[in-house]
């Protein structure tokens, strides 16, 4: 899309988009500029991917990284006795929704003639990264927590990349990579623009898969914030283009273990409110400071949607419930529907609202914690 430029929301400077950048000299992320979004008619049905949704991304893609990912079910369902709708992105190639992100960041870094990359991740991130590089021809390079999912990690080698496992906590790791980006190019799932690029494609499914409706709400996992603002960018863009008339309310759900947006939300804050924070079995929400949490609160604020904040306990029985009515997720994913709960319980969500609720990751990603849920007493 012409015009078309990387910002810094702390300096208000723009950046060509062709720029091998991972984030700008002030050592803010980058966003997008504003975009003009697009209408159903430039939906282009004869593909059955995320990139039906091309003409919304900045940047026009020649050859694109896909896997099929994206057109993810929709399922009409409900939750602890409250009709709601799932969105089941865990029908990815590899699992989790970070593939909407992984495509696109790695077709426009591929375009622009990168040939090795550099990603942490608690796993998914990781996973996804390590799955479309090494499709794009890449090399390769993880670094993990030591805590991270052993299933996550065999995944992420699996597909070949290199792994570096880096003691400490979640925010040790994007410490460690940072340190080595100066060698390799950075291809954060958290700091690149064009990942959010990917995720924005939620947001358009969402409004597709409802007959081009807006629903009442969506509730979705919360930690560096990729789908949270990625359904802010796409129903904005909606709205800009005239497609719609009202945003949805957004609401993110966070382990009570680590939930620095909902403690920043509450608190009136726009950025960091100190909090201690310990381990959570939702690991792929245990980042203690968001980059872009501004942008976050921001999303947030302006959609009139809000936060919700869970036990662990709490996280794991809704593993165990949406097991039982067939719906395998990682426990990062079943926080969401434990906050949905919540939030029609405490009135903040009316339960005949139209409520999108997104299972993020599938619980294979997750197979230590599920073996332990249900091993068998008498063994």
């Amino acid at each position: 899309m012409a015009g078309a430029t990387f910002t810094d929301p702390a300096t208000g400077r723009h950046f060509p988009i062709d720029a091998t950048i991972w984030r700008a000299p002030s050592g803010s992320p980058l966003m997008m500029s504003e975009l003009a979004g697009i209408g159903a008619g430039d939906i282009d049905t004869s593909r059955r991917s995320l990139w039906r949704y091309g003409a919304a991304l900045p940047f026009a893609i020649d050859d694109p990284v896909t896997l099929g990912e994206g057109c993810t079910p929709l399922l009409r369902s409900r939750y602890d006795g409250l009709d709601c709708a799932f969105k089941l992105e865990w029908f990815s190639p590899t699992g989790s929704f970070k593939d909407r992100g992984a495509s696109v960041l790695v077709s426009g870094l591929k375009q622009l003639g990168v040939e090795a990359i550099l990603e942490d991740s608690s796993g998914n991130g990781g996973a996804a990264i390590a799955c479309y590089g090494r499709a794009a021809g890449m090399a390769v390079n993880v670094f993990v927590p030591e805590g991270t999912s052993p299933a996550k990690i065999a995944q992420t080698r699996a597909y070949g990349a290199d792994i570096e496992i880096i003691p400490g906590p979640r925010d040790a790791t994007e410490t460690a990579a940072i340190g080595r980006a100066a060698e390799i190019f950075y291809a954060s799932h958290n700091w690149h623009p064009f990942f959010l690029q990917g995720t924005k494609t939620l947001g358009y499914e969402i409004w597709e898969d409802l007959g081009f409706r807006v629903p009442d709400n969506i509730v979705t996992p919360a930690s560096a914030g990729s789908n949270l603002l990625g359904c802010w960018l796409a129903f904005t863009e909606l709205r800009r283009a005239g497609a719609i008339d009202r945003l949805p309310r957004l609401f993110a759900v966070q382990p009570a273990a680590c939930p620095p947006l909902h403690n920043a939300f509450t608190a009136g804050a726009d950025d960091y409110v100190a909090t201690d924070y310990a381990p959570t079995i939702a690991e792929g929400t245990a980042i203690r400071c968001p980059v872009r949490l501004p942008q976050m609160l921001r999303a947030l604020r302006e959609s009139e949607g809000g936060t919700a904040v869970v036990a662990e306990g709490e996280i794991a029985e809704a593993a165990t419930r949406l097991a039982a009515q067939g719906l395998y997720a990682e426990p990062t994913s079943a926080q969401a529907a434990a906050g949905f709960a919540q939030l029609v319980a405490e009135g903040r969500i009316a339960a005949d609202e139209e409520t999108v609720v997104v299972l993020t990751g599938s619980g294979l990603k997750a197979s230590a914690f599920w073996a332990d849920r249900v091993r068998d007493p008498a063994s």
